[in-house]
């Protein structure tokens, strides 16, 4: 089982469409079991999987706070979903006072190493302390980075972070990078993602910007490649998933 957190400071990257999208893809395509973990209070990979009112005991807040066992996931397309609300924010403050509470999510999600291959977080785009509990829970970091200059320019940011949370997570590295929002059509984004091909690596292929498809896919609560499958948006999704699991060094299990 590996333990991926869908990482990066910034809002607005398409990070939560990426674990949503990606995870789906995984378990359809490639026949994996796939677990998502919202651990962010805004909750919208809860919702843009169809569970927008989640009771907290069915968050992770009593596993971050207690040392609680993980509760049980929703079954939603395929996948399996342990959800947020927005209460999980308390668990910002709380946090700091409870012994070792950084790493009690990482213990409780090793213990289902037997059930899944593949554990999905979705961390807040923040640096506090729901996305330390994250990181130190990773094998690997996914940092989705816009096609700009901007999306460029957060990278050192998120390079910083890295070696904070290293001190607690030693392993702990980037294990993929995500151009994400990418538009060919101009030269903006087209020398950010050159620059994105000469200095990060690995490095997938970019998902593009459309604006008449994510937003909809959203408001019905699926994943794109359910929303429309078989679309441009599905293909470069299933594109980035199979060279993710390339970089993880896992292969094409099943499907294209």
């Amino acid at each position: 089982m590996r333990t991926l957190v869908f990482f990066n400071h910034a809002g607005g990257v398409s990070k939560t469409s990426s674990t949503r999208d990606i995870g789906y893809t995984l378990a359809r395509d490639h026949q994996l079991r796939v677990l998502l973990i919202d651990v962010d209070p805004q909750a919208n990979l809860s919702s843009w999987l169809g569970v927008p009112q989640v009771p907290d005991e069915r968050t992770v807040l009593g596993t971050l706070l207690r040392d609680e066992p993980l509760p049980e996931p929703y079954a939603v397309h395929g996948l399996r979903l342990i959800a947020s609300n927005l209460w999980l924010a308390s668990a910002e403050a709380q946090l700091p006072g409870v012994v070792g509470g950084f790493a009690h999510l990482r213990q409780q999600v090793r213990r289902l190493h037997d059930q899944y291959d593949l554990v999905l977080i979705d961390s807040p785009p923040s640096l506090g302390q729901l996305s330390l509990a994250a990181a130190v829970a990773a094998d690997g970091l996914v940092v989705p980075v816009p096609t700009t200059h901007k999306g460029v320019g957060g990278i050192a940011g998120v390079l910083k972070m890295i070696e904070t949370y290293r001190k607690l997570n030693p392993g702990l590295h980037v294990a993929w990078y995500l151009p994400t929002q990418h538009n060919p059509h101009t030269l903006h984004h087209r020398e950010a993602l050159a620059w994105m091909q000469g200095n990060l690596s690995p490095l997938g292929s970019p998902i593009s910007y459309r604006p008449a498809i994510y937003p909809d896919a959203h408001a019905q609560s699926l994943p794109v490649g359910a929303y429309q499958p078989g679309s441009p948006a599905d293909l470069e999704v299933k594109r980035a998933t199979t060279e993710l699991l390339a970089a993880l060094d896992l292969g094409v299990v099943h499907g294209q």
